[in-house]
């Protein structure tokens, strides 16, 4: 085909709001070719995923596309415009000839419904009506997303499924119909780093064997390195770059794009950490000793063992990483070691205090003074009902510390620490960006002043500017404040950045532990070796070191 399959050309896209009308896209244009991948890349509300919806036709219902065209040109019926298309029209393009693979399959999967039936839907709708045939299609789907024992996995539900399994069901489910373009809005960002690169090899080999267009929109500039032919660069609803990836990434026009590059952390030039210094003889904040964690699992079911035999110590001022892919015991162990858990068996050591020994509510109660927990997502961690002022004066209300106007005080304080501005404490949750939302996340943290945070997957869903401001926000805090993380990630080119020593978990075992550039550098573990090869942009980091 000469001409490219999908043609944008000065898209313009705006949304009605109560204070009058929005301009979320403006004068985009771009190109995807058949067996191509053009990657748009962007932060948070640059315009990516509107561009995605209206190439799409799935517009929220207060947008609308105010200008410019989006040309398909299928093999089977030419050329077609897709502005203005009626919906009966749309239902015959979806699925059929565009396909789309959005972000979270925990909320794109009907949690009702069999994986069969979900990957099944799209045939449904375009007329198949043999169930046999149907049956037989989703089967094959399935194999070729390289999804085990297909036949069992058609019968179970997402709730039985990992998150790459579930991802992988996204993509059986728009390969049904073999659509010439597909179109893919975050498909990897809430996973591990291997199946990241699995899922992304995957839709490689599909789209060289069918040779599919791919638009691919992500926030990850070391994807994009790793996958594109053609890059488009966006912020604030335009183009800020656009050209050959090789181009664009080897020498950006750009100031926002050599930005992201910056931020990337896959990318960046790695700095050693000052080692801190620890007194002769001092004793570790955080001590772990053949730490168990075993769940029930019903009358005649053998427990569930999610970590078995972790050991590790944390010096003060320090940060200690734990990584792996999900399931690892990651997060069961940064539970344990805020007292959200009861450990089967092993030691648990914070400071003076034996965890493992807190049994009743009020001395876990009493614990967390000194030691807070900061999880993944910040807006599920934020009463929406409540103001930024009342969400942070929660912790001091609950132990009874201070006069009203002493609690005002330290959340004026605590704000400035993370970098807010004082108005923000008469905003609620939903008012503020993703960023703002996980600094007031720290601030509910640090308002207590403790010893101890253990981070959760804090940054995983962040932009990588983003990203990085909170990093170089919790650099700054420990330094001044004299703080102890413990950071949990599943994104080792992070964890290099902001941490001294690293524990790689494996299926609730610990396989590798000891300073970051020493595992890091010289992986003994093969799994180890395996995490560190599937960290995106590796082709990037060739080029800037030599």
């Amino acid at each position: 085909m000469s001409e490219p399959l999908l043609t944008i050309d000065d898209l313009r896209v705006s949304y009605r709001t109560g204070r009058g009308d929005v301009d979320a896209v403006r004068g985009v244009s771009l190109e995807v070719r058949a067996g191509e991948v053009t990657a748009l890349v962007g932060e948070s509300g640059s315009g990516k995923s509107t561009v995605a919806q209206s190439t799409i036709g799935l517009l929220a219902s207060n947008g609308r596309i105010a200008g410019g065209s989006i040309r398909l040109n299928e093999r089977r019926e030419g050329v077609t415009d897709l502005v203005g298309l009626s919906e009966r029209r749309w239902r015959g393009l979806r699925g059929r000839c565009i396909a789309l693979i959005p972000q979270d399959p925990g909320n794109s999967l009907n949690p009702v419904a069999t994986i069969g039936a979900s990957v099944g839907e799209a045939l449904r709708i375009h007329g198949w009506r043999d169930r046999a045939k149907v049956r037989a299609r989703v089967l094959e789907l399935l194999e070729q997303v390289e999804i085990d024992d297909p036949a069992t996995r058609a019968k179970q539900y997402p709730h039985e499924l990992s998150g790459g399994m579930r991802q992988r069901v996204l993509i059986a489910a728009a390969l049904a119909l073999e659509p010439e373009l597909i179109i893919a809005d975050e498909p990897t960002s809430a996973l591990d780093v291997t199946v990241q690169r699995t899922v992304l090899d995957l839709l490689d080999r599909l789209r060289e064997q069918s040779g599919t267009g791919l638009l691919l929109i992500t926030h990850d500039l070391a994807v994009a390195a790793d996958r594109a032919d053609a890059l488009v660069v966006m912020r604030g609803g335009t183009v800020q770059e656009a050209g050959p990836a090789a181009s664009v990434l080897a020498a950006p026009a750009a100031d926002y794009t050599r930005a992201l590059l910056a931020d990337a952390p896959s990318l960046t030039r790695v700095v050693e950490r000052e080692p801190v210094v620890v007194a002769a003889g001092e004793r570790p904040l955080v001590e772990v000793t053949g730490l168990r964690q075993e769940f029930r699992r019903g009358a005649g079911r053998e427990p569930l063992v999610a970590v078995d035999d972790v050991s590790f110590a944390v010096a003060r001022g320090t940060t200690h990483a734990i990584v792996g892919e999900s399931g690892s015991g990651k997060t069961t162990t940064g539970r344990a070691i805020a007292a959200f858990g009861h450990a089967t068996a092993g030691a648990i050591r914070v400071g003076d205090v034996d965890v493992t020994g807190l049994r009743s509510a009020r001395d876990r109660r009493a614990f967390r003074r000194s030691t807070q927990l900061v999880y993944q997502n910040p807006y599920g961690s934020l009463d929406p009902r409540q103001s930024i002022e009342r969400v942070l004066e929660e912790p001091l209300r609950n132990f009874g510390i201070g006069s009203k106007a002493d609690r005002a005080g330290r959340v004026a304080q605590v704000l400035e620490q993370v970098a807010l501005a004082p108005e923000i404490a008469q905003r609620s949750p939903r008012e503020l960006s993703g960023g703002q939302r996980q600094r007031v996340a720290i601030a509910r943290a640090l308002i207590l002043q403790p010893e101890l945070v253990v981070f959760d997957e804090a940054v995983s869903a962040l932009d990588v500017t983003v990203q990085a401001q909170i990093l170089r926000l919790l650099a700054r805090l420990q330094a001044e404040l004299g703080l102890t993380y413990v950071f949990i990630s599943h994104d080792l080119a992070v964890v290099r950045q902001i941490a001294d020593t690293v524990s790689v978990l494996q299926r609730g075992r610990q396989v590798e532990h000891g300073a970051v550039a020493q595992v890091f550098d010289a992986p003994q573990h093969d799994y180890t070796k395996q995490l560190l090869a599937a960290i995106p942009g590796a082709s990037l980091r060739e080029d800037n070191a030599s």
